[in-house]
């Protein structure tokens, strides 16, 4: 019997150093959330890095070691941050319906509440490294990526199964080969622009007209073929889909190297500002236009330009069965009473022009249905704002001039537009921003030539694009940029847009809505340093940055120089490379202690991925 409680008293004592332990351990990672730093999620996984650049070998000439603590640089030392499963080789944060049904979240399907933005909370986030799927390759270079991709790299072949009969895409031994079909114009894309040039009677079929129509808009894109033959016409379009049952068409368009956006008409305002599309497109989009008293189209109307068109491709615009026509009258009564009007209709399309003034607005009746939206109503303000089904009604300056007033593309991207004078700024400012940028880009390019060849960089994104001049400056060559304008700061969005550019508005401390592995360069221009006066977790940012990065990919980092050697105590732990640095042009200021810092994303993939790819 006394043996018997003797062995008891050690159990009891190791039961208590167990529960003490746990205590200290919960202590410990309420501590580090509470002092700015991101929960850490460590994994098993070991890497193999597949090279460190381009041109250069194996050699690791960065430090292994990432120091966590972001106030005061001490902490934590991990030799690698951890690696999240497979699984989540896909994984789009704030776009996640795992975390949604995890959540419980109560969300009404029937608007498409689903298919918006919903971030998970700091403690729920994935602080990992997402693994590229197994047998990732360098994608593809433009222009040969806009008809093939390597299929390892989106291993998802059901769309090829699905739109067979459309000629959507095509799989080709280790390709995915693009046809440039679509639901609605199977023979090509380029046939169809061409048929609906013809149909608006443009010079030479042409669908720019003259330089005229430069920005478009194709809600429910499918792998974004139609934008991806309008850029041969100097025409740019924001393609847009969701992360829906065609999932991954948007991962599609960005791996061909065509702008895309993954986003739905859903309850919130698109993240674009009022008038700043020539065209809309929908072919086939499976958009209820009808529903809500019409707010889905108008909001379509909300961000087109003054005369711009609106092309309709659905059986509602040709079939005679009775729900279709039933459709078709409706929705023909519904854009009459927002004073739209029939530009063209021809087979299985009919073309919606938008008026140039307010004169019919201010012919209708009162009480009249949709009405017009209330004077206190921003239409330029978009993140996280409710759509409203109101018709927006021009300015004092689109009225006077009749139309948008700006030049024609290219003149177009180097012409003050009007709208400046909504920012209060100046024709000269606008100058001065345009020159400074062109000699930084220059810089810039400088620093990167040993590293690139031309065709290197195709997607590229400024997290913090101001008015879009760092694009401006990249126009020579086969590049486009998502220009990205914080959601708090000054709405130089529209600007962008006048400009013949495109873009959206954000809030870096969430994550973006896109694909891991979609942009070959990001332009952080002193984002973390507003990232820290938002008091949001540097960690976080370094580890968004790197999901959207493609392995060997670039960053150049433009920022303080205390940012940039804190960044660079990451390196080794995010498996970056160190590949230029330099002081800053002085220029104002505010840059007399701005450095200028470039990396590479090293390429690795898991063991595990290795072993399924072999």
């Amino acid at each position: 019997m006394t043996r018997g409680r003797a062995d008891a008293n050690p159990k009891k004592r190791l039961v208590t150093w167990i529960v003490v332990l746990a205590i200290c351990c919960g202590c410990f990672y309420a501590y580090t959330r509470s002092h700015g730093s991101s929960a850490l999620e460590y994994g098993s996984k070991s890497l193999r890095k597949l090279g460190s650049s381009y041109w250069r070998g194996d050699e690791d000439t960065s430090d292994s070691s990432a120091k966590l603590d972001e106030d005061g640089y001490d902490g934590v030392i991990l030799k690698s941050f951890p690696v999240c499963d497979d699984r989540h080789s896909e994984l789009i944060p704030c776009l996640d319906r795992n975390l949604i049904y995890q959540s419980r979240l109560k969300l009404d399907l029937s608007v498409m509440e689903h298919y918006e933005r919903h971030c998970p909370l700091p403690e729920k986030r994935y602080n990992c490294l997402i693994p590229p799927p197994p047998g990732y390759k360098i994608p593809i270079k433009w222009p040969k990526s806009r008809d093939e991709v390597w299929k390892a790299n989106i291993p998802h072949t059901h769309l090829a199964k699905e739109k067979s009969d459309q000629n959507w895409m095509v799989v080709k031994g280790d390709k995915i080969i693009f046809p440039g079909g679509g639901t609605h114009f199977h023979y090509g894309a380029d046939k169809y622009i061409a048929s609906m040039a013809n149909m608006l009677n443009f010079p030479n079929n042409i669908l720019n007209n003259g330089g005229n129509l430069r920005t478009v808009f194709d809600v429910g894109c499918g792998v974004a073929s139609f934008g991806g033959y309008l850029l041969s016409s100097d025409i740019i379009a924001m393609s847009l889909a969701p992360n829906d049952v065609h999932q991954n068409q948007i991962q599609f368009a960005l791996e061909r190297g065509i702008p895309a956006y993954l986003g739905v008409l859903g309850t919130k305002r698109l993240p674009y500002p009022s008038r700043s599309f020539e065209l809309a497109h929908c072919s086939r989009c499976r958009i209820d236009w009808l529903q809500r008293n019409g707010i889905l189209l108008l909001e379509l109307d909300r961000v087109l330009r003054p005369g711009g068109y609106f092309a309709y491709s659905s059986p509602e615009a040709y079939a005679q069965d009775e729900e279709d026509l039933r459709i078709w009258r409706a929705m023909s009564a519904l854009v009459e009473r927002m004073c739209w009007k029939i530009a063209a209709k021809r087979n299985q399309t009919v073309i919606w022009v938008k008026p140039l003034t307010n004169d019919c607005y201010m012919q209708k009746e009162p009480g009249s249905q949709p009405p017009m939206c209330k004077s206190d109503d921003d239409p330029d303000a978009v993140w996280g704002v409710p759509m409203e089904a109101c018709i927006t009604p021009y300015s004092s300056q689109v009225q006077a001039a009749r139309g948008s007033g700006l030049a024609p593309w290219p003149a177009r991207l180097t012409t003050p537009p009007p709208r400046l004078v909504d920012l209060g700024y100046s024709d000269e400012m606008f100058i001065k921003d345009m020159e400074l940028w062109q000699r930084r880009v220059e810089n810039y390019w400088n620093l990167l030539d040993q590293h690139i060849e031309s065709d290197t960089v195709r997607n590229i994104m400024d997290m913090k694009a101001n008015m879009g001049s760092f694009a401006a400056g990249l126009n020579n060559k086969e590049v486009w940029v998502m220009n990205v304008v914080p959601e708090d700061g000054p709405n130089t969005l529209k600007i962008i847009y006048d400009r013949g550019l495109i873009g959206t508005v954000h809030n870096w401390c969430e994550s973006f809505s896109t694909y891991p592995r979609t942009y070959d360069l990001l332009h952080a221009w002193t984002i973390f340093s507003d990232i820290e006066k938002k008091d949001c977790s540097v960690v976080d940012l370094l580890l968004e940055m790197d999901r959207i990065l493609r392995p060997k990919g670039f960053i150049i980092l433009h920022d303080k120089r205390s940012i940039v050697e804190l960044v660079k105590k990451y390196l080794g732990g995010l498996h970056w490379e160190s590949v230029a640095t330099a002081d800053s042009q002085r220029d104002s200021a505010q840059d007399e202690d701005d450095v200028v810092f470039i990396i590479q994303k090293k390429m690795w993939l898991t063991s595990e991925s290795l072993k399924e790819s072999e």
